[in-house]
């Protein structure tokens, strides 16, 4: 449960002198550790540019499940989150948003060979019969609500890579997730695939496509502020798009990710 009252955060100069805990998810590509315990992803590989830029030498990185993240920022058990957090206006009032650093759109996990012929989240609106798994805290299930999906045939799971499980051992027929999540989940298995010719979802005219940034707790202004100076000055290299490109951003996300302020997007 979220907590009402946001834990005093440590100042700038606190985490300059005594460094800084920053939280992943271990989501490939957004934000992991590796087997060795090295920091990946777009959105720890990105921290670290701006973790140099500000001053910070010392850095813990701290794994957890997604739905943790924001009770953990709030709580003070972290400074920083490098999960690549989708920017919704819900979260906006619970925590504090870099500006955006990635864009991603939706994907469809299902069975290997697709029996069920699934290829868009409005099939579970469609098909009785028929569930889909998200992760708990992921924006995917109001996505699905929103298409006119039945609460219960929607099923939780608490990380992504219990998600090739779930659709082998029947609780859910499909896992719905970024296109990043569900394409990394597919070379872990030949048991699974992304579905081929998905259909974007689109609500109110617009495709769903979601703007990940760094998150910090509501009391981190500070902090938040001289990482989105170091964000916007790092945005425009070569060596920022390099590092999208190389954990599987698509051009196109590299080019979408300055349409929108985090300000925008707190609002929509």
């Amino acid at each position: 449960m979220i907590g009402l009252v946001p834990a005093s955060a440590a100042s700038l100069d606190e985490i300059r002198e005594n460094g800084i805990r920053i939280a992943v998810a271990n989501e490939v590509p957004y934000g992991y550790l590796d087997s060795d315990g090295e920091p990946r992803g777009a959105g720890p590989e990105v921290a670290l540019h701006l973790m140099e830029a500000i001053g910070v030498d010392d850095i813990e990185w701290i794994v957890t499940d997604f739905s943790d993240l924001i009770p953990g920022l709030r709580e003070g058990r972290f400074d920083m989150a490098a999960a690549e957090m989708a920017i919704l206006p819900h979260r906006c009032e619970l925590i504090l948003y870099s500006e955006p650093n990635t864009t991603y759109g939706e994907g469809l996990l299902v069975r290997a060979g697709n029996p069920l012929e699934l290829q868009a989240y409005e099939d579970f609106a469609k098909r009785n019969d028929f569930r889909v798994a998200v992760m708990a805290g992921a924006d995917q299930a109001d996505t699905l609500k929103a298409l006119g999906v039945a609460e219960e045939k929607i099923v939780t799971i608490e990380r992504n890579e219990q998600a090739i499980d779930a659709i082998l051992n029947g609780a859910a027929d499909a896992y719905a997730a970024t296109g990043l999540t569900v394409t990394a989940l597919d070379q872990q298995s030949q048991e699974v695939e992304a579905a081929m010719d998905f259909i974007d979802p689109i609500l109110d005219g617009e495709e769903v496509r979601s703007w990940g940034g760094f998150a910090f707790g509501p009391e981190s202004e500070a902090l938040r502020d001289a990482v989105n100076e170091a964000l916007l000055a790092f945005k425009p290299t070569r060596a920022w798009e390099q590092t999208l490109v190389d954990n599987g951003f698509a051009q196109e996300d590299v080019l979408n990710s300055f349409k929108y302020r985090t300000e925008q997007l707190c609002q929509r």
